[in-house]
């Protein structure tokens, strides 16, 4: 991302000649910028365009736009503010901040360009450095892709470093002395005599200055915090029971509602019997929404109880009724009428295949939950028009707060800018708190009650029969081992489109081909002379979006699954094959990195036996090697290994974290993780029937961080995809039984 040599004040700092006891300090590339959310909370003299670092009598205060979920963002960026401005992170405030689309992601579309992010072509950059453009236009403030801390790394350490030579500046203006004389400290300005001006004395003189100069960003070497583990602003809260997610937040006269909607997803309400729910303790109100039926009472339990009473007649669901049925829509989506997208076609893989074994197999994955802890909820207060124009307070965990904005403004037509959203944190998140379904219930509930905050909590059973689900999905290999030695490889993939389907709910169109379907799979760093990847777009039916690692998470099953066969096909040791066909130096390292650390090709105890699977998702090489041991009693996971590489690492204590809750997810996912239809309706209800992974059952985990890549990445969706592929290998190599469709459970007892 370049940068101007000369920084004015309408472009890069942006100050104002009075600020009454503070300044704001910030990044921002573009010339025009869009209106900085953070004015309305200064006093009405002050000004500024960008919205990321605050200095006042309190301190300073630094604006983290990215959503808290437990993947450790909000010290990490705090820390890259931090560390250019030279504040111990002990003394930052941290915000989330308002909704605005000033904190719009860039890096999140940077990815979606159809470039392998091997490609480091002029061509390849070139598209990726566009994406600014519209990324800028669209103005999603969104947490997803694992984009957090590569949009933030420039933006962050660019507002810290301007916010410090304005401070130094000031400092040296007020002395009398050359700004080459002083130097900041711990949140002051020092100069060699021994002067000092803590920050807050220098913030509203800092905030009228130009800089002359380009900031310079401090190197790596000189990095007293990142590139270093460092505690979690959220450790001590969390332990101690402070953190307050929205489930938490309590206002005076709230009332508390549940709901009832319609099972088949996507249909509406005929009506409603409400009679026996009306007569239930502590029951106010009964609201009729689009799609089913709200409880207003005096407590969650209350609502929640009195719902199960209430007799609704539904629409019926225009898809397949059945899961296999479903499934069998899926077969019909291999037809070049559905053909969606055809990324990776090298050489002549058609005629490769024409004569000789033919090695063929189909996969196949189930629709799956995001089954988060806190299941969904959002507090809506709506106050009508008075003295005061119509306004909305609304607290939520969500991870596209511009979105849900709008989303508000619309169902209560409230001006956007008299929507105030209040971000909490969330306990976890994993795509589906981009969705607006639970808070467009909520903002409609308020509606009918204006002047008393509501929140709604959805049971766990309502969360997880009207999720928006990851979707079921056909990988189809034919493939063979030529004489020579040498594979070649053609995957047909098919799957509903999650892009489609999640920006339809949003008003939004998809105007090309969906990447998500082939995402994990034809990026892949091997260099077959031979090797066709080709998407289709089945139809959509159960509603479908963001699933940690998206198409990877799917794909990577496929691919891996895929590349382990070719490699027993060609009798080669399946670690060894992928290196030799590897063409990227990162993935390579990272598949040697694994091997070394599991011990690959040494010997095991009797009934032991490892898989391994690589997966270049997110930008982020990624191997696993799973060990499992096979008993009379069934299969247990012994230990799982994983190398990555992110480029830079800011805090590898949390990368590791990552590392291991996202291998751990994808683990649960593989082995228990099933979303099942019958009669139109999602089977599932809670953790009884959608289990997830037992501590009795992980494995004990490690993993080791590289940086051999050119560019930073994230890490909070990578580990997934290679976790089902490496424990499906690992079975083969135990029992000989190579099994092609999750869940794994359902063809092997695990212990």
């Amino acid at each position: 991302m370049g940068r101007a040599g000369t920084f004015a004040r309408r472009t890069f700092l942006v100050a104002s000649a009075s600020v009454v006891g503070g300044a704001l300090f910030g990044y921002w590339k573009y010339r025009q910028t869009p209106v900085n959310p953070l004015n309305a909370t200064l006093d009405g003299e002050a000004s500024a365009i960008t919205p990321y670092v605050r200095i006042d009598q309190a301190g300073v205060t630094v604006i983290v736009p990215r959503a808290e979920m437990g993947q450790g963002v909000r010290t990490t960026l705090a820390a890259l503010v931090a560390e250019e401005l030279d504040v111990p992170l002990a003394d930052i405030q941290i915000e989330h901040g308002p909704a605005s689309a000033a904190y719009y992601n860039a890096a999140m579309l940077s990815e979606g360009v159809p470039f392998a992010p091997t490609d480091e072509g002029l061509l390849a950059n070139s598209a990726r450095s566009f994406m600014q453009v519209p990324a800028k236009f669209l103005g999603l403030q969104l947490t997803g892709g694992s984009s957090s801390v590569p949009d933030a790394y420039e933006k962050h350490r660019l507002a810290g470093a301007v916010a410090r030579e304005s401070l130094k500046q000031a400092a040296a203006d007020a002395w009398g002395v050359a700004v080459a004389e002083v130097s900041t400290q711990a949140g002051s300005v020092l100069h060699a005599d021994g002067r000092r001006l803590a920050y807050p004395e220098l913030a509203s003189a800092a905030a009228s200055l130009e800089l002359s100069e380009e900031p310079q960003l401090k190197a790596p070497k000189d990095w007293s915090l990142l590139g270093k583990s460092l505690p979690r602003e959220d450790m001590l809260p969390k332990c101690t029971g402070q953190s307050v997610y929205s489930i938490d937040v309590r206002l005076p006269g709230m009332r508390y509602a549940s709901v009832l909607s319609n099972p088949h997803l996507g249909s509406d309400m005929k009506g409603f019997d409400a009679g026996i729910a009306l007569t239930k303790t502590g029951v106010e109100r009964v609201i009729p929404l689009r799609n089913g039926v709200a409880i207003v009472a005096t407590n969650t339990w209350y609502a929640m109880q009195a719902i199960k009473s209430v007799d609704c007649e539904w629409y019926p669901s225009s898809y397949p009724q059945t899961t296999e049925a479903m499934f069998d829509d899926v077969v019909t989506a291999f037809t070049d009428d559905a053909r969606d997208s055809r990324m990776r076609d090298d050489g002549d893989v058609d005629e490769q295949l024409g004569s000789g074994d033919i090695i063929e197999a189909e996969y196949r994955v189930p629709y799956l939950a995001h089954a988060t802890l806190e299941p969904m909820n959002a507090t809506v207060l709506y106050l009508p028009e008075g003295a005061e124009p119509a306004s909305v307070q609304v607290w939520v965990g969500t991870q596209f707060p511009t979105q849900a904005v709008q989303t508000v403004a619309a169902i209560t037509e409230v001006d956007p800018a008299r929507v105030n959203l209040h971000t909490t944190q969330m306990g976890g998140g994993f795509g589906r708190r981009a969705e607006m379904d639970y808070i467009e219930q909520a903002a409609e509930i308020a509606l009918a009650v204006p002047g008393t905050p509501v929140k709604l909590t959805w049971s766990r059973e309502q969360d997880t029969r009207h999720d928006t689900y990851r979707p079921l999905a056909i990988g189809r290999l034919r493939a063979a081992i030529k004489p020579s030695g040498l594979p070649v490889m053609d995957l047909s993939l098919a799957a509903p489109s999650v892009m489609s389907s999640q920006l339809s709910r949003i008003g939004r169109s998809i105007p090309g081909p969906d990447s998500s379907i082939v995402q994990g799979a034809w990026e892949q760093p091997y260099g077959f002379e031979h090797y066709r990847v080709t998407g289709y777009r089945a139809k959509e039916m159960l509603p479908v979006g963001f699933w940690r690692s998206v198409g990877a998470s799917q794909n990577g099953f496929f691919h891996e699954s895929a590349i382990d066969e070719l490699a027993h096909a060609a009798g080669v040791d399946p670690l060894e094959f992928r290196l030799a066909h590897m063409n990227d130096e990162p993935s390579q390292r990272v598949l040697n990195a694994v091997a070394e650390m599991s011990d690959w090709g040494g010997e095991l105890p009797e009934g032991h036996a490892r898989g391994v699977a690589f997966v270049h998702s997110f930008g982020v090489p990624t191997a696993e090697v799973i060990e499992v041991r096979v008993a009379s009693n069934g299969v247990k996971l012994v230990h799982a290994w994983a190398a990555v590489d992110v480029g830079v690492a800011l805090d590898s204590d949390n990368i590791k974290a990552q590392v291991m809750g996202g291998l751990n997810f994808g683990l649960s996912a593989a082995i228990h993780g099933e979303i099942t239809v019958k009669e139109g309706r999602v089977e599932q209800s809670n953790f009884h029937d959608f289990p997830s992974l037992r501590m009795r059952e992980a494995p004990p985990v490690d993993v080791r961080v590289l940086e051999g890549g050119k560019h930073i990445r994230g890490i909070g969706e990578p580990g997934t995809p290679p976790a089902a592929p490496a424990l499906a290998n690992a079975l083969f190599a135990a029992t000989g039984q190579r099994i092609r469709e999750l869940p794994l459970s359902k063809a092997v007892r695990f212990a």
